[in-house]
């Protein structure tokens, strides 16, 4: 199946997907804060999910599937309504004290992306298991 990839192509994924999300998500978002905070996501997704995989009892080729899934989540989540998204954080971001309301389209999009997305994540992840 499609866990059962040796580990070293698991490793050659995340090293592809890591970069590519990052700038996806850079591209996607309209100022230097959003850009910084995207930026972050794998640094802080690597160690957490290694820190569970131990915990877990997790091999290194279902945490590097996990890793990959989640960043190109996000980017199926994001980039397909980045103008959007990113109006809303610009207006958010230049009136922080009034909440902007985020265009339902976008928000619609996000949520349901989510949860197919995760399904298939889940999916294929218990298949192996």
């Amino acid at each position: 199946m499609f866990l059962s990839l040796p580990t070293a192509v698991w490793i050659l994924v995340a090293l592809a997907v890591t970069p590519l999300h990052v700038a996806l998500m850079r591209w996607s978002m309209p100022t230097p804060k959003g850009k910084k905070s995207v930026s972050f996501i794998p640094v802080v997704l690597g160690p957490v999910l290694v820190l569970y995989a131990l915990v877990k009892g997790y091999s290194l080729s279902v945490t590097l599937y996990l890793y990959a899934s989640v960043l190109l989540i996000f980017v199926v989540m994001i980039v397909p309504v980045r103008k959007w998204v990113a109006a809303d954080i610009l207006r958010q971001e230049q009136n922080p004290d009034v909440k902007v309301k985020p265009h339902g389209p976008s928000t619609a999009w996000i949520m349901f992306s989510m949860i197919v997305s995760m399904a298939v994540v889940v999916g294929v992840w218990m298949s192996h298991t």
